[in-house]
Formats: C-alpha cells, sequence, structure tokens
C-alpha cells in the first residue's frame, strides 16, 4: 500500500490547498500515438486562443503558486511553477513539443486548467511520498544529471522516506529518478491548486485525466481528491 502524504505543516500554511492523486499501475509508456499528438496540438490552439494577450500572472491558479512560491523563499519568476513554465513556452514559442504518452497527457491537461499536473515514476521510490519542507539534507538528481544536489532549507519538496528528492520547490522540476519515460510502469499523477475554489478545478481536471490516461495509456488506476480542509493528511492509494 502506497501512502501519499502532505505534512501538516504544508496543509496549515497553505489553507487553500486543493490535490489529486492517481495511483497507476500497468501502464504502458510510448510514444504518443497520432491521435493523442493532434488532441494536444488541438488544446495548444485553444489555450492560445484563451489567454490572448493576458499577462500569465493575471492567471488565478498560477499567480497563487506564485504567492505559494514567495511564502517559502523562491522567487516565481526565476523559478516558475510547472504549470507557468509550459504556458510560458506555449505563448512565447507557439508550441510545446511532444514527449511521450505519459508526459504528454499531464501537459495537455495541465495547460487546459493551468494546474501543475505531474507524473512520478515509482521504481526508484521507498516508503511514503511526502510533501514537506526541506531540511538540507535530502538528496535530489536533476534531470538528464549525474550529481545530487540538496534541497535549501525551508524548500517545499516531494521525497520519499529515504530522503530521495523527487521534485524540488514543490511544482518547480522533478528529478531524474522520477521522470516518466520509456520504462514506466507504476506511476504516481498529481494535480495541485493553490487558488480560492480550486477544488472544483481539481475534480475537473481529474476526470480529465483519468480520461485521457485510460484511453492512451492504460493500466489499473485509483485515484483520491485531497480538500484543503482534511487536515490529517494521509491517504492510502
Amino acid at each position: 500500500m502506497l501512502r501519499f502524504t502532505y505534512h501538516p505543516d504544508i496543509t496549515t500554511q497553505f489553507p487553500n490547498l486543493h490535490a489529486a492523486v492517481i495511483l497507476a499501475q500497468g501502464l504502458s509508456n510510448s510514444p504518443s500515438s497520432q491521435k493523442l499528438k493532434a488532441a494536444f496540438r488541438d488544446e495548444q490552439r485553444v489555450v492560445l486562443d484563451r489567454l490572448g494577450d493576458t499577462p500569465l500572472s493575471q492567471v488565478e491558479s498560477l499567480a497563487a503558486w506564485r504567492a505559494a512560491f514567495r511564502s517559502f523563499g523562491v522567487n516565481p519568476t526565476k523559478y516558475r511553477s510547472a504549470a507557468e513554465a509550459l504556458l510560458r513556452r506555449l505563448t512565447k514559442k507557439g508550441d510545446i513539443p511532444s514527449l511521450n504518452t505519459l508526459v504528454d497527457i499531464c501537459n495537455l491537461v495541465s495547460i487546459r486548467y493551468a494546474l501543475p499536473v505531474a507524473a512520478f515514476d515509482l521504481r526508484a521510490l521507498q516508503g511514503a511520498i511526502t510533501v514537506r519542507f526541506a531540511d538540507g539534507s535530502e538528496r535530489f538528481t536533476p534531470l538528464g544529471r549525474a550529481e545530487v544536489e540538496h534541497p535549501n532549507p525551508g524548500e517545499v519538496i516531494f521525497a520519499d522516506d529515504t530522503g530521495l528528492v523527487v521534485a524540488r520547490r514543490w511544482c518547480w522540476r522533478q528529478s531524474d529518478q522520477s521522470a516518466a519515460g520509456s520504462e514506466t510502469k507504476d506511476a504516481i499523477f498529481t494535480i495541485e491548486a493553490q487558488h480560492p475554489g480550486g477544488g472544483a478545478d481539481i475534480k475537473a481536471a481529474l476526470d480529465y485525466l483519468l480520461t485521457l490516461l485510460q484511453e492512451f495509456a492504460p493500466g489499473d488506476f485509483s485515484s483520491t481528491l485531497i480538500p484543503s480542509s482534511n487536515k490529517a493528511t494521509k491517504f492510502s492509494l
């Protein structure tokens, strides 16, 4: 039984936090099908039209993540939330490239709802995944690199029971070990919101993410919604 946990210090400091978590087993990740690529391209065009000239800093969900980053000492224009980074790429470059089925699905849902959506490969993880404040001793390996970094004390991280960090600065960047690749069979997917009323957006994003996973990356899925009012912070999947 795998646990995904928000430390009580996190839910206390971030009372508007809402999240959804999916445990996926028996996946087969591969290059995206033409149908998924077309859906991703179509979504990008819709999002560009919807955003128009609106600065990303004025998108409610992204602004809330900026405020969250500032609260634990991170400059959100230097280190952007995953959702803002995707949308910034889209608005500056005009497109987001296809990587693989699981990543494309996450990115499609992320840009539709302007929320960070992540897939964490479970192969290297031990014990519970906890979202918590770092003490600085934990270990993080950047994507595509071998050297180990240590998060800054007080930074929000995703870490397992051994101190292996799978995401730094909350939803800024994943680790090399957790990135979804061709060998990913079992994974945890997360969707998170910080803005008031984010629970409805999380529910809609969860439903759509499950629909896409079931169509393009079939496996066994179990999911849970994590409301901000629940301070127990322990959810077994």
